[in-house]
């Protein structure tokens, strides 16, 4: 699939919210929705896929039949990027992933309360919303990013990941700094 980076549509919100319901009835009780992404920061250029953080207390609770039966395709891929230094528990990076394509592209993360890989994506995206900065200059590298690799998906994260581990040490910095905490549902 080729990566296309659009510029910000500020229906992209709108769409997280149309997306949530029925997500979140196919989610165990107490889950909840986050928008998380590039799509979830306002004015950012970005895949026009929408990325959605269900949250819930234990991955074993979630029944992926009543996602494959609506038309979700379960990934392959069950673990997330661990940042060079750290040193992760299995459980801290462990997460399901559905694909949308019907009726709009959305990857659904689904991650357990409190793991590394539940707060990481919520920090990083509120990091974003207020460093207006650091939003451009990653901006500028995603769109740099697809231009020399818009046919090679590895490549292309095997230099945007280690890129956001970078943003990463700023946003712990800024999260200690400002006493952040995750954010209640969107």
């Amino acid at each position: 699939m080729k990566i296309i980076i659009e510029p910000a549509n500020p229906s992209w919100p709108d769409d997280f919210q149309r997306l949530k319901p029925q997500l979140l009835a196919l989610s165990p009780p107490g889950a909840y929705a986050h928008h998380i992404g590039s799509t979830a920061v306002p004015g950012l250029a970005a895949k026009d896929i929408i990325d959605i953080q269900i949250t819930v207390d234990d991955l074993t609770q979630v029944d992926p039949a009543g996602f494959l039966a609506t038309g979700h395709r379960q990934s392959e891929h069950t673990s997330d990027h661990c940042p060079p230094g750290m040193d992760l528990a299995p459980h801290d990076l462990a997460k399901l992933l559905f694909v949308a394509t019907t009726p709009r592209r959305a990857h659904i993360h689904i991650r357990q309360r409190g793991a590394f890989n539940q707060q990481f994506p919520l920090l990083m995206r509120d990091y974003l919303r207020a460093h207006p900065v650091t939003t451009g200059a990653y901006e500028l590298i995603k769109q740099r990013l697809a231009g020399f690799f818009p046919e090679d998906q590895d490549a292309y994260y095997d230099i945007k990941d280690p890129v956001f581990d970078i943003i990463h040490d700023g946003a712990r910095e800024w999260a200690e700094r400002t006493n952040w905490k995750e954010p209640q549902p969107d």
